[in-house]
């Protein structure tokens, strides 16, 4: 079975991206592929203008750590590490030492300054996935990826996360590409791209949660057609 036919995409600077579609349409293979966690059987992926499929599997682990930040649904937080710690992770793991200015600024974007000595458990959720985005942010990469990132929180910590990821694409130039199966969540992107069946099959500019739930609606018709011709 195919997980991606025939898709080319293209994301500019500083955009923010959602990735949306039903169950089996290919989102979390996208995602993957885009970010150089999987490989694809064929075709082409580009990050920052590196083609990945040139790279071993080291480089390609350097280039994660370094031109790419992550966002997942688990906040994937170490407990015994404070808060400041978390976020300069991903700098220690690329041997490189953290910036004490730069992880306080970044702990400033997203609302932290005041929390950098306390562990995650004194955190909420929403603070948690803060500090998730702080870390994807650290290392200044050419995209944050977010897999469902508010998709453990309730509505309105959800939505303060969501303003968080606009703010850095408006403030800070940030490119954010983010898989959800959320309208209200899509809402906050610059555009939606529509994925059924591992077709790119539409994409949604400037897009509203009713205009995105619609458009879902006809995606679930798409898929039946495809199972009928």
């Amino acid at each position: 079975m195919t997980a991606l036919r025939d898709v080319t995409f293209g994301c500019p600077r500083g955009s923010f991206t959602a990735i949306m579609g039903p169950s089996g349409s290919g989102k979390s293979t996208f995602l993957h592929c885009a970010a150089g966690l999987d490989r694809p059987t064929e075709g082409t992926v580009h990050l920052g203008g590196v083609e990945l499929s040139t790279l071993n599997e080291n480089e390609l682990t350097k280039l994660r750590r370094e031109r790419a930040g992550f966002v997942f649904q688990a906040f994937n937080l170490l407990p015994s590490l404070d808060i400041a710690e978390n976020i300069a992770l991903p700098l220690r793991l690329a041997g490189k030492k953290a910036n004490s200015a730069w992880v306080r600024e970044v702990a400033g974007r997203v609302g932290l300054s005041e929390r950098l000595k306390h562990r995650p458990s004194e955190l909420s959720g929403g603070q948690q996935q803060r500090v998730a985005i702080a870390r994807a942010l650290i290392t200044k990469p050419d995209v944050v990826f977010g897999d469902e990132p508010t998709g453990a929180l309730d509505s309105r910590t959800g939505r303060q996360v969501l303003a968080l990821l606009r703010e850095v694409v408006d403030a800070a130039g940030q490119t954010v590409v983010m898989v959800t199966h959320d309208p209200v969540a899509a809402s906050f992107a610059d555009r939606v791209v529509f994925l059924a069946d591992g077709h790119l099959v539409g994409e949604l500019h400037r897009p509203t949660a009713d205009a995105v739930a619609e458009r879902m609606t006809h995606l679930g018709a798409w898929e039946d057609e495809e199972v009928l011709s």
